[in-house]
């Protein structure tokens, strides 16, 4: 069952508004990411399609779901079949409110969305789309592990439009073993030639328990901190100059097409997150579902916790929590939240990483160079 405080009969439940749903399932795992994932087989996602639906049912006892956007992410939930979906989006609508949706995203491979699965997800109610093109050089998705090629995800947005989608993200990745400066601003060039509404561009980290990470470790692959500047520089130029609003770190959209469910996290918002490894936070309680598909199947369709991890947050980290993720954003914070560490606020003064716009302090733009490090001062 999902986690959560309990409640009374004399007690509202909280009315949830934001959903994330993972999908565990890849056509392949890539080496550089740490989410938890697995290659799928028909017989176990037949199983977990229910579990997941059940989850939405136990959910529905403890909470109130009026969802205002709806995540799907990975893995790759395209990676499940068009009749896969259909029973799991039409479950889902037959159990959800959906009166409120604003905005429902699925992350998508671009192996992996032939022509009729793009028409059921748009004629399902999915709005936004978020592309793993990650690159547009071939030998560059060879070096990321990656299941398509520059043509597929070429094809694949075409597919999409077709299909309806008027709002598409494209999932970039910079700092790529081997990547130039040069490739990168060609990749940043063909990506705006399509005309997205959004893009995200992420600097290639090298998580723990990764095959990257081992690479690195060995010497097979090396970091160049000047070289990931220049890359994360020209990303803010060549974006800003195309009419992109840097809004994050790592996300740039046209006018209000940002990501309205990110959007939620990074302001603190109630969301419950559904399958195996999701987060769910509620008020100033945190709760992981269990990272093993076959038991968090078992475990729900059998109406047995499927609780990983849970702790209860006092209200100054939660706070400190939101501000962090604040400082990434193009709002920045209200110069009195940062009251209680005046010391780090006078620091990144000095240093130049912030400055005052419109009353509020923000990340200057070598700031944003340093981002990771400054919210980490507040946290």
């Amino acid at each position: 069952m999902t986690s959560s405080p309990s409640s009374t009969p004399s007690t509202i439940p909280p009315t949830i508004r934001h959903l994330y749903f993972h999908i565990p399932f890849c056509p392949k795992l890539c080496p550089y990411c740490c989410f938890y994932v697995e290659v799928g087989s028909k017989n176990k996602t037949t199983a977990f399609l229910d579990a997941l639906l059940a989850q939405v049912d136990q959910a529905k006892e403890q909470f109130s779901l009026l969802p205002e956007t709806i995540y799907f992410g990975g893995g790759t939930p395209t990676a499940l079949t068009t009749s896969q979906l259909d029973y799991l989006l039409s479950g889902l609508r037959s159990r959800l409110d959906l009166s409120q949706l604003a905005e429902w995203t699925f992350e998508a491979n671009p192996a992996t969305v032939p022509p009729e699965k793009a028409r059921l997800l748009h004629q399902a109610g999915v709005s936004r789309i978020s592309l793993g093109v990650q690159s547009w050089h071939d030998p560059l998705l060879k070096i990321l592990g990656r299941s398509h090629s520059a043509a597929q995800s070429q094809k694949t947005f075409a597919t999409l439009r077709e299909a309806g989608f008027s709002n598409i993200n494209l999932d970039l990745i910079f700092a790529i073993p081997t990547q130039t400066l040069p490739q990168w601003q060609a990749s940043l060039a063909q990506s705006l030639a399509l005309q997205p509404e959004h893009l995200s561009a992420y600097c290639l980290t090298y998580e723990q328990d990764t095959a990257y990470f081992r690479q690195l470790q060995l010497g097979t692959f090396h970091q160049n901190v000047d070289l990931d500047a220049d890359l994360f520089e020209a990303t803010i130029d060549t974006l800003s100059t195309a009419g992109f609003l840097h809004y994050e770190i790592s996300n740039y959209s046209l006018p209000n097409r940002h990501s309205l469910h990110n959007f939620a996290y990074w302001k603190g918002h109630d969301y419950l997150g559904f399958g195996p490894s999701a987060f769910s936070t509620v008020g100033l309680h945190r709760w992981q579902s269990l990272p093993d598909t076959a038991t968090f199947t078992s475990q729900i369709l059998n109406r047995q916790s499927v609780s990983h991890f849970s702790e209860s947050l006092s209200p100054s980290t939660r706070s400190a929590e939101i501000l962090a993720f604040a400082i990434r954003t193009h709002h920045g914070v209200d110069p009195a939240d940062l009251a209680p560490w005046p010391d780090a606020v006078a620091e990144f003064f000095a240093l130049g990483f912030f400055e005052y716009h419109q009353n509020r302090i923000v990340l200057t733009r070598r700031g944003k160079l340093m981002a990771d490090a400054v919210a980490e001062a507040f946290l």
